[in-house]
This record gives C-alpha cells, sequence and structure tokens, in this order.
C-alpha cells in the first residue's frame, strides 16, 4: 500500500532570494541533519544569462534503522538522487528525489517547492509532498515503513529550523539582502558569499549586497516581516491559493504531527473536489480524524454521513429557528456556565434533579434531541469563541453532571431510550467535542445507568469520563483541579451563582396523549425540505413537476449519497399515470430502503410520447449538484436519476473486471439521494443559485468558505 504524506505551506517571512542563500548553505553536508552525510553534485546546468540553474545531487544518508536490519539489508548507507531546478526569473525552485538504494524493492518519491508568497512577494512559501511505496524487503516491510516514517517526520519537522538557523547566519555575516535575478543589470555587483566553510566550486554565484550598499527602498524584509501571525486576518493571508498554512495550523488548530497535518489536507483537498468548496471548517474535519485515529477511509466515510444528516435536518439554522418550548425552560436542568481551567466552555447538567420521565411525557423524543442538538451547535459557537478569547486552539468542552438525586425514576425504559438515541446522534455527529466529563455525587444506583449506555459510548470519549461518588469532588485531585474556585456553582458548595434551572416535577397538566407526540415526533423528523429516494438497476427514480407558465424555473439540489447516477429531464404534454402510494407517505416517512416512484410508462417511446431537454449528467458518489431550467413549454417535466452502469471496455465489448465484481454484489445495484426541488417564476428568478433556499445549506455554520463552479447547458445551469 502506498502511504502518502502532504505538508502544511510552510512560510518564511523572508524573500526568496534570500531564503535561497540559505537553502545553499545545506550542501555539500550539513551538521544539522546527522543522517545527512555527504552530496556529490552529478550534473550540473545553466542557462546563459544565469536565470535559471539544474543541478543533480547524489546524496549520502546514515539511516537511523537498527544494525540487525542493516546487516540483513546489506548496506550501511542508502543513496538518494535529487534534482533542483532553480527558476529565478519566477522565483521558484522545484526539488524532485528519489532513492536509488533498494530502488526495486522500495519507492520513495519527493517533491518539494519554494515560491514567492503570492500576497506578499517579500515573503516565501514552501510546500513538500511524498509517497513511499515498499514492494518487499526481506520480511521486515512493517519495521521498514515505521522506520521511514520516523525519520521522514523528523525531517519535516526541522526543515524549517534549519533554514531559519542559517537565515540568523546570514544575518550575522552582515547579509539581510540579496538582490534579484535581472535580464540586464545596469551596474552589476559581485561579491563573494562569505561562508563559515569552503564553497564547492558546484555551488552557484550569488550576487550579495551588504546593507551598507542597499538602500532602504531596496531592503527585502519589511519592518512588519518580522512579526508573528496573530490576527485571522493574518493567518488567512499567509495560506495562499486556499492551502494550509503552519502557523494556521498551530494558531488555530493546535499541535498537529506532521502525518497529521497531512491526513487532514489530503482529507480537506477531497472534499474541496467533491463537494465543490461546500466543506466544513478545518475543527471540524479534524474532530472527525481524531474520531477514527487519523484513518483516511473511516473519517472520510462518517464526515460525509454527517454531512449529509446535517443538511437534510437544516442543522446548520437551528440556533436561528429551534425556540425550546417553555417547559424546557422551566425543567430542564442545564446550562452554560463560564469555562474550565484550560479555557473551554463548561455545560452543568443536574441530571439527578430532571424529571425525565415528566420532560419525554410532555416534549416526546425528538423534541428533546433537537434541544440537545441545539446545544451542541451552541458549544461549537462558543468554542471558535474562546478560540479568539484565550489565542490558543479550543475545539471542545467540558461538562459537569451532578448526579445528586439519581434514582429508578430515570431508569424509566422510555426515558433512557430516549437518551441513548441522543447519546447514538451525538456521538455519530459531534465526534470529539467532549473534552472531559465530570460526574459529581454518584449515587448507588449510577452503575446500572451507567451499564446501560456506556456501550454506545465511543471508548475515546470514556476515557474522558472522572467519575467521583459522594463528596470526593472537594478533595485533593477533585473540581478544583479542572474549574477555578471562584466559578464552581453554589449548589456544589462554591460561591458563583449558577442559573441553571433547579427542575423539579413535571406537572401532569403538561403531559400529551401518545398519538400528540407521535404526531410531533414525525412532524420534527420529516420537517425538512429535503426527501430521501433510492434508485436500482432498471428502476430510476422519478419526479413530476406540472407548469402552467412557459419561462418557468425550475431548480433542484441534490446529493448522491451512494452509488452514482444519470440525471435526466424529460417534457411531456400529457400527464403519467399517476405512482402507487407508499402507505407510510402519507406521514412523509420513507421505507427504511428510500422512496421510488417510476412515471414514465415503459410503452413510451422517446421522441414520441416524451422529449429529452437536457443532455444526461452523470453524478458521481459524494457529488453535491445544484442546478436550474427555464422552461419553454408547458406540461409536465420529469426529473430522473437512473443507476449509472459502467460502460463496457472501449477496445473490447467484454465487460472489465471491476464491472464484473461489481455486478455480483447486490449492494451495488442500489443508490440513493437526497434531493430537492422548487419552480419558481422567470421574474422571480435572479439568475443564480441564491434564488434555492438549499444552496445557503453549503453547511453555512461549518463552512469556511462557499465557492461552485458551473458549466451551461443551452437555457439551463448546472452546479457541482
Amino acid at each position: 500500500m502506498v502511504q502518502k504524506y502532504q505538508s502544511p505551506v510552510r512560510v518564511y517571512k523572508h524573500p526568496f532570494e534570500l531564503v535561497m542563500a540559505a537553502y545553499e548553505r545545506r550542501f555539500p553536508t550539513c551538521h544539522l541533519i546527522p543522517m545527512f552525510v555527504a552530496s556529490d553534485v552529478i550534473s550540473e546546468e545553466k542557462s546563459d544569462d544565469n536565470s535559471t540553474h539544474k543541478i543533480e545531487r547524489r546524496c549520502k544518508l546514515d539511516v537511523d534503522a537498527p544494525r540487525l536490519l542493516k546487516r540483513i539489508a546489506g548496506v550501511d548507507y542508502v543513496y538518494f538522487i535529487q534534482k533542483n531546478s532553480l527558476n529565478r526569473r519566477e522565483r521558484t525552485l522545484h526539488i524532485e528525489s528519489h532513492n536509488e538504494t533498494f530502488s526495486n524493492r522500495v519507492i520513495i518519491h519527493e517533491l518539494c517547492c519554494y515560491s514567492v508568497h503570492p500576497e506578499n512577494e517579500d515573503w516565501t512559501c514552501f510546500e513538500q509532498s511524498a509517497s513511499l511505496d515498499i514492494k518487499s524487503f526481506f520480511g521486515f516491510e512493517s519495521t521498514v515503513e515505521k522506520i521511514a516514517m520516523k525519520q521522514y517526520a523528523n525531517s519535516i519537522k526541522k526543515g524549517k529550523e534549519i533554514i531559519e538557523y542559517y537565515l540568523r547566519e546570514l544575518e550575522e555575516e552582515g547579509i539581510t539582502h540579496v538582490p534579484r535575478w535581472s535580464a540586464s543589470p545596469a551596474s552589476p555587483v559581485k561579491a563573494v558569499l562569505p561562508v563559515s566553510r569552503p564553497v564547492p566550486p558546484t555551488t552557484p554565484a550569488i550576487t550579495i549586497v551588504p546593507p551598507a550598499e542597499s538602500s532602504k527602498e531596496t531592503l527585502g524584509v519589511k519592518e512588519s516581516s518580522s512579526s508573528p501571525v496573530g490576527s485571522p486576518s493574518e493567518a488567512l493571508s499567509a495560506t495562499p491559493d486556499d492551502k494550509l498554512d503552519a502557523d494556521y495550523i498551530n494558531r488555530y488548530l493546535g499541535d498537529l504531527t506532521p502525518f497529521q497535518e497531512s491526513c487532514l489536507i489530503r482529507l480537506r483537498s477531497w472534499l474541496q473536489e467533491t463537494h465543490k468548496g461546500k466543506i466544513p471548517k478545518d475543527q471540524h474535519i479534524l474532530r472527525f480524524l481524531r474520531a477514527r485515529d487519523f484513518n483516511m477511509d473511516k473519517a472520510r466515510e462518517i464526515l460525509c454521513q454527517s454531512l449529509t444528516w446535517r443538511k437534510q435536518h437544516q442543522v446548520d439554522y437551528l440556533l436561528d429557528t429551534w425556540t425550546s418550548p417553555q417547559v424546557l425552560h422551566d425543567y430542564y436542568t442545564g446550562g452554560w456556565h463560564h469555562h474550565d481551567r484550560d479555557g473551554r466552555p463548561l455545560y452543568i447538567l443536574r441530571l439527578g434533579q430532571m424529571d425525565t420521565k415528566g420532560l419525554v411525557r410532555a416534549l416526546g423524543e425528538e423534541s428533546l434531541l433537537r434541544h440537545v442538538l441545539s446545544i451542541n451547535e451552541e458549544g461549537l459557537r462558543r468554542c471558535e469563541e474562546n478560540t479568539k478569547v484565550f489565542g490558543r486552539p479550543i475545539s471542545c468542552w467540558t461538562c459537569l453532571v451532578d448526579l445528586e438525586g439519581l434514582n429508578m425514576r430515570h431508569l424509566w425504559r422510555p426515558g433512557v431510550k430516549a437518551l441513548l438515541r441522543i447519546i447514538e446522534v451525538v456521538e455519530a455527529n459531534y465526534p470529539e467535542t467532549l473534552g472531559r466529563l465530570l460526574i459529581l455525587r454518584a449515587p448507588r444506583v449510577f452503575p446500572v445507568l451507567w451499564t446501560l449506555v456506556s456501550p454506545f459510548i465511543d471508548e475515546n470519549t470514556r476515557k474522558k469520563f472522572l467519575i467521583y461518588a459522594g463528596n470526593d469532588y472537594q478533595g485533593p485531585g477533585g473540581l478544583v483541579d479542572y474549574i477555578d474556585k471562584e466559578i464552581i456553582p453554589d449548589f456544589l458548595g462554591g460561591e458563583c451563582m449558577c442559573e441553571v434551572p433547579e427542575g423539579g416535577l413535571v406537572p401532569k397538566s403538561l403531559y400529551r396523549t401518545p398519538e400528540e407526540l407521535e404526531n410531533d415526533d414525525i412532524r420534527l423528523w420529516t420537517e425538512t425540505i429535503y426527501q430521501s429516494a433510492s434508485v436500482f438497476k432498471g428502476a430510476p427514480h422519478e419526479l413530476l413537476i406540472e407548469i402552467i407558465d412557459a419561462s418557468s424555473v425550475i431548480t433542484w439540489d441534490f446529493d448522491v449519497c451512494k452509488g452514482d447516477v444519470v440525471f435526466n429531464i424529460y417534457h411531456s404534454k400529457r400527464a403519467p399515470q399517476p405512482p402507487k402510494k407508499d402507505p407510510l407517505a402519507a406521514h412523509g416517512i420513507t421505507s427504511p430502503g428510500g422512496n421510488n416512484v417510476q412515471l414514465i410508462d415503459k410503452s413510451w417511446q422517446l421522441g414520441q410520447d416524451y422529449s429529452m431537454v437536457e443532455s444526461p449528467l452523470t453524478c458521481k458518489e459524494g457529488e453535491s449538484v445544484q442546478g436550474s431550467h427555464v422552461t419553454r413549454w408547458p406540461g409536465f417535466y420529469i426529473l430522473q436519476w437512473k443507476f449509472h452502469s459502467m460502460p463496457a471496455c472501449a477496445t473490447t465489448n467484454l465487460p472489465r473486471v471491476d464491472d464484473v465484481l461489481a455486478t455480483l454484489q447486490v449492494s451495488s445495484h442500489k443508490c440513493k439521494v437526497m434531493y430537492y426541488t422548487e419552480v419558481l417564476g422567470s421574474e422571480d428568478f435572479r439568475g443564480s443559485m441564491t434564488s434555492l433556499e438549499s444552496s445557503h445549506s453549503g453547511f453555512s455554520q461549518l463552512s469556511a468558505a462557499t465557492t461552485s463552479s458551473s458549466q451551461s447547458q443551452s437555457s439551463s445551469m448546472i452546479s457541482r
């Protein structure tokens, strides 16, 4: 399996030419890199005007590996070939390297690039990517992979330090400026680059202007360039082409290993390509990676499921649209209360004082779930605020649960069922948001409750639980270790007034009948502008839209949740036969397999009974598609999502091996889409997807930016 690595953009707040002068001091060897023993120049090529310089080196490395492994391999050193292409005109340096030793067993390929910062010509950017493919290595493939990743991570971490070391060395020698390359300099001034060791003859000559000879206008480093990136605007400006900058990661995401940085960048890039700019914020992506121990495939799967869930249930608008019933204000014993010692938002839940049975009987399961989701959304917002206030990354919150008063009433079966449902939804969509859970005054009945709920809680989350019985929380290692004494709530012996409701029994007069609760739950569950549909091989899903006035605009927004589909739009002058109704459809509930409706009769002929008004659009799994069509005639329009079959091999009529294997899997014959459509009058359509409500569902609360690309087809616009 090929291991890939992608580094964030690292920014040197120095001009490109000065960074190149520092870079050249790494050769032929560097005392700051102990394993870099030596390097020899194999070939060198310069242009006549000295604008380009290509040099190829053979580098000798003493890899830190077990002696036994070196004896088995029969080598003491490994050799790499490094090719450098310096373009002084464009101010870029491209570096490509690969291993020469064991190249038939292990393939290591690395690409690096130094370039000018796109928004500050006196700064220099550095990017790095690499791949590792171990085909065979005497049965020690796993060991070699670990050694290679360890060595590479160390070199990544030390790379910037080395350049900055030589930049300081240049400054100590009085060199703070290197002039840019010029095609016809008025008066070229050449000076010998002062170094503490002999410069090999293959090292390219660098024109140096000492500070005494350079004017203030030509200084390569601005006064402001020495200031660290602190404000959000500075951090974002240091990120060229929407790439992640190392300073931004350290400021807003925390201290990540090179491997973790690489996973974040790769998953973020995949989301950008798949969702066409509709991506969540980096902090949210990182939570899903942490939840799956930075396993890219697993993190990508649960993140995509969560994004689809957020869009379908309009969770992004929850804080603006959800109004808690008065019963929750009066009897739900939870609320936000300052922050803990680490700056995390602190949420207090007096579960022992809460009448869970009364709340479930008065509100129903779905209303309680909505309320808990609004708490989590508020927690995400508070984390962002505290990150700005405290000047360090804060991505999770602390929850304090007081169990005084917990009894068998809290183990009422429907109440436990509602609790398990809430835990399931929160675990799936808000991973790694709980930094610490403090459980205080746990009574004897607590182990029974813990036995019921613990299997539904992720193992990583369970490790964050701290449980105190009786008054143990008041002693050493207790509450004061995590919360400042000044903000400990009064009901726990502190002096800070806490505005969390005291709870009490919900009056039975507020109870609702099971029928009322069921109808309310159905309303809340189906309260979404989106519908789900299943698409099978040979059974497309079709949606009928009747148009009375010509020049109306049909708009759509759909996500391909599973499989690949082909999207078509047809027009017919006569109405198709109405489909059979799903018995659950009256309540807006689709069957587990999803809704599937077929409208076009098998006896209909294309071109006679109906016509195609748009070219077919193939949509891949995970894509989000928005578009519109301006109708030319009144009548009946049919939007169709059809199963996409892979084409046979172009050179032969035989199917490909992958296609044959796919046909053996029943699950591969099913696709799933989630869609929303709307018909607008031409006078109401503003020529863009801003008129479509779902266009704002680009995960607005979680998305740092939303862009879209579009392709026009005759009278329609389809953007993905």
